[in-house]
This record gives C-alpha cells, sequence and structure tokens, in this order.
C-alpha cells in the first residue's frame, strides 16, 4: 500500500507562484507514474501534470508553460511548480500514484490541498 501526502497549498494573488509537494510512503518502490489532479467547486476532477520520468512528462493545455512537474525518487516526492497562477487554478489539488505507466494514475490518492488564486 502507497499513502500520499501533500502539501504547500494556500492563498496566493493572481500572477503569483506556489509549489505543491506530495511525499509517498509504503510501498513507495512500486510506484511508476506520479502526478496531480484537480477539482474546483462544482467541476470534475481533472487532470494537471503526471511524470514518469525527467523526459516523459504530461500536462493540460490550461497549464502549459505555466506549471511544471517534477520528481525526486531519492526522496519519493513529486512536485508541482505553479507560476502564472490565475484565478481558475482555484481548486484542491490532489496528488495521484500508480504502479504502472500511465498518463492517467489513479491506483493511490492524497487527501488534497487547496490552492486559491485571488484576483
Amino acid at each position: 500500500q502507497v499513502q500520499l501526502v501533500e502539501s504547500g497549498g494556500g492563498l496566493v494573488q493572481a500572477g503569483g507562484s506556489l509549489r505543491l509537494s506530495c511525499a509517498a510512503s509504503g510501498s513507495a518502490l512500486s510506484i511508476s507514474t506520479m502526478g496531480w489532479y484537480r477539482q474546483a467547486p462544482g467541476k470534475q476532477r481533472e487532470l494537471v501534470a503526471t511524470i514518469i520520468s525527467s523526459s516523459s512528462r504530461n500536462y493540460a493545455d490550461s497549464v502549459k508553460g505555466r506549471f511544471t512537474i517534477s520528481r525526486d525518487n531519492a526522496k519519493n516526492t513529486v512536485y508541482l511548480e505553479m507560476n502564472s497562477l490565475k484565478p481558475e487554478d482555484t481548486a484542491v489539488y490532489y496528488c495521484a500514484a500508480d504502479g504502472v505507466y500511465t498518463y492517467s494514475p489513479k491506483a493511490y490518492w492524497g487527501q488534497g490541498t487547496q490552492v486559491t488564486v485571488s484576483s
């Protein structure tokens, strides 16, 4: 079993930056893919970014050029660097992981961290 714990959310003004972290524990060596989803009030959860390796990353069109996903395998941690934040980025951000190579990891989930971008 894998446990995921997110941190780094908060309130930021439009144009600002935040860095989310997600630390995996338990059977972390079984993880192949890690990623981030978000869910805004009244909307479906959507995929934001995934990473298999430093050469294999995937981003939603809405965040390309503004968000960067990275991974530290030694620390079993995935990061989401968010720049040029917009009010529409406001959502609960969830970390996800999977034991297979996939652009939509869904096997394990974190509890979520709130990101609020004020205009």
